[in-house]
């Protein structure tokens, strides 16, 4: 699994991962649960690998010259 997800794009989804869970716990009962779609976002800054990225051959990384 080749990283596709460069720093400032992981930084992005890190912070709005967090930010979208933290909802979690200010949204009422019915709404709740919708929250845990944070953990998308955070997943995929986490690992730097963004499976919607390989159908259309994006990467926001740097790539490496050898």
């Amino acid at each position: 699994m080749k990283k596709n997800v460069g720093g400032i794009d992981r930084a992005m989804r890190i912070t709005a991962g967090l930010i979208i869970l933290s909802l979690f716990f200010v949204l009422g009962e019915s709404y709740r649960w919708w929250a845990l779609a944070g953990a998308i976002p955070l997943l995929t800054g986490l690992t730097g690998w963004c499976p919607a990225y390989l159908p259309f051959g994006f990467r926001t990384c740097k790539t490496r010259r050898g």
